[in-house]
């Protein structure tokens, strides 16, 4: 593993999706540990996708133990407009994958309905329910730039004050997404990018010009980038901490 530091961001390489995953459990474990200590909980908003569910597998694999979960509380960084019995759903692949595995409490799991027809009333109340700060927030990111359901053109990116909305990302598909003022509040956020197509696009959002793609304009004060070789291969040479 290596790591670089530039003035926006720390990005750190590993050798697989496996080794993306290991290492984001880690950091769950000890920013968890961390929160509950300080505060007494641990809010964390999970990611959809390939690497998330080896995270979620790792985390099962460790056991119960390695986390006090009765004091982490669990909401979802973006949803499809889907049932939670969908295969696409966001929550579906948490519970199987995580939540079941580790006999997780499901009242700390809390699910975005986005497959209502009230969308902006849905957004509204997921973002009641939403911690004031979250301890850690997991990403991924598309091929084509995006994170969360923040796509390129889509009428979220400009949203500047609500923390959740319903964003219509292609023709007639909707789905329900945290905003950048919600992910800038975040005590930790990490991004977790893997496979080749995801090469060329990541090399230009962390080291061509900014503000081209949605997940470029991820602020915080802790954002940091696990990314597995066959994505950073296109990436300058890191240098080794």
């Amino acid at each position: 593993m290596s790591s670089r530091r530039s003035d926006r961001l720390t990005v750190r390489r590993f050798a697989d999706a496996s080794a993306v995953a290991d290492a984001a459990a880690d950091e769950l474990v000890a920013i968890a540990a961390a929160a509950i200590a300080a505060r007494g909980t641990c809010a964390i908003a999970l990611s959809g996708g390939s690497t998330p569910r080896k995270l979620h597998a790792a985390l099962a694999r460790r056991g119960r133990a390695v986390v006090d979960w009765d004091h982490v509380e669990l909401w979802f960084g973006d949803e499809r407009a889907v049932p939670p019995e969908h295969p696409d759903s966001n929550y579906r692949m948490a519970m199987e994958t995580l939540v079941t595995p580790l006999a997780l409490d499901p009242t700390r799991v809390h699910r975005m309905v986005a497959e209502g027809a009230e969308r902006d009333a849905a957004a509204r109340a997921y973002e009641a329910s939403l911690p004031a700060r979250f301890d850690l927030v997991f990403l991924g990111m598309g091929a084509d730039g995006h994170t969360a359901s923040l796509f390129p053109g889509s009428a979220g990116l400009a949203e500047a004050s609500r923390l959740v909305v319903a964003n219509l990302v292609a023709p007639e598909t909707w789905r329900m997404t945290l905003t950048y003022p919600a992910l800038a509040a975040a005590r930790h956020v990490r991004f977790l990018v893997t496979g080749a197509d995801k090469a060329g696009t990541l090399a230009e959002v962390l080291e061509g010009p900014p503000d081209r793609y949605p997940s470029q304009r991820v602020a915080g004060v802790d954002v940091a980038w696990f990314v597995d070789a066959a994505a950073a291969a296109q990436l300058k040479p890191g240098a080794a901490t």
